[in-house]
């Protein structure tokens, strides 16, 4: 008996490595200390002291039961990117720049090839975010997860000066709201999606009129990362005061995240066009439009909190990064929460 015929392939893990450095090399910054095969990853911490109050962040996640579509789809280059984009997010959301990232994937069988893919998406992501990819474990886990299946998560670690941090705290009555675009349903709400949809190869791979492209395409379009959005208004010279990512729990749950108390947020329904996609689960599962948005981002990936003299400067900075955005309504007083209308 040896380990091999227990169900872990050390020699499976080797390979996996060495087919990822290529794709980890791209996410390199001066900063990182070392090579990737280190018990730990190195990151030199040299520039931070620039900084009046240096704060670090983090935000760790996973992409839910997203990856059950890739299994099916046998497309396994892109979930990487939601998870790098679920703790980035947050992080950027915080007024911080992601720095590190790390990656933990657990298997039932490792197959190379297959590592090797998933994390080319996570350093997608990373290179997407500026972000390093400094380190991660691949685990296989035979006898308690299918050969075929994996899940993964990850970790980031990213910094801000103390007096950029967007808390909410200056939120008052007047202030706009701006929604930026999501990339589509991202990685939030797919235990309801499967059960809208059969979760099988033909039905993913039809085309749909409406959605301009498969359903399984469209589903699986990875997470919107908006690190370069928010460096942008920064350096465009706008005080972001609130900002919230539009994760699950949808509207209902994340705005109020970032609002005062006495502060609510009244957001216009018609003031974008929701995708598609939204429309689509709503109408196939007849899922009440409360739950749509107690649920989904309904194309609205992060909201601003900003002064109404700095819309306009705000929309080009997002402009200027290729992301779109609306006016999508403003603060008013009363109980903390939302209202659509």
């Amino acid at each position: 008996m040896d380990y091999k015929k227990a169900g872990v392939d050390i020699e499976a893990g080797y390979k996996s490595v060495e087919l990822m450095k290529e794709h980890v090399k791209r996410t390199m910054r001066e900063e990182v200390l070392g090579g990737l095969g280190g018990f730990s990853g190195a990151f030199s911490l040299a520039k931070i002291r620039e900084m009046e109050e240096p704060v670090l962040l983090s935000g760790t996640d996973g992409c839910g039961t997203k990856v059950k579509l890739a299994f099916i789809l046998d497309k396994h280059d892109t979930i990487g990117i939601d998870a790098v984009a679920m703790c980035v997010n947050d992080i950027a959301c915080a007024g911080g720049e992601p720095l590190f990232f790390l990656d933990y994937i657990a298997c039932g069988k490792n197959y190379p090839e297959k590592i090797a893919a998933i994390v080319s998406g996570v350093a997608e992501g990373c290179v997407q975010s500026d972000c390093a990819l400094i380190g991660g474990e691949t685990a296989e886990h035979p006898g308690l997860m299918p050969e075929d299946d994996y899940d993964i998560a990850g970790f980031a670690v990213g910094v801000a000066d103390k007096k950029d941090m967007i808390t909410g705290a200056e939120i008052k009555a007047g202030d706009t709201l701006i929604g930026i675009a999501s990339s589509g349903v991202h990685s939030n709400g797919f235990s309801l999606v499967r059960k809208v949809f059969t979760m099988d190869a033909e039905t993913l791979n039809t085309y749909h009129e409406e959605l301009g492209r498969t359903l399984g395409e469209t589903l699986l379009e990875p997470t919107r990362i908006y690190v370069k959005a928010l460096r942008s208004v920064k350096e465009a010279g706008v005080r972001v005061k609130g900002c919230s990512h539009i994760t699950g729990g949808g509207f209902y749950e994340n705005i109020p995240r970032m609002l005062p108390d006495g502060i609510c947020a009244k957001v216009k329904k018609d003031s974008y066009q929701v995708p598609p996609i939204f429309k689509m689960l709503a109408r196939e599962g007849e899922i009440a439009e409360e739950m749509m948005y107690n649920t989904f981002n309904m194309g609205i990936g992060m909201v601003l909190a900003v002064d109404p003299a700095d819309v306009e400067t705000t929309l080009k900075a997002l402009e200027a990064t290729g992301d779109k955005a609306w006016v999508i309504g403003q603060t008013v007083s009363g109980d903390k929460g939302v209202v659509l209308c």
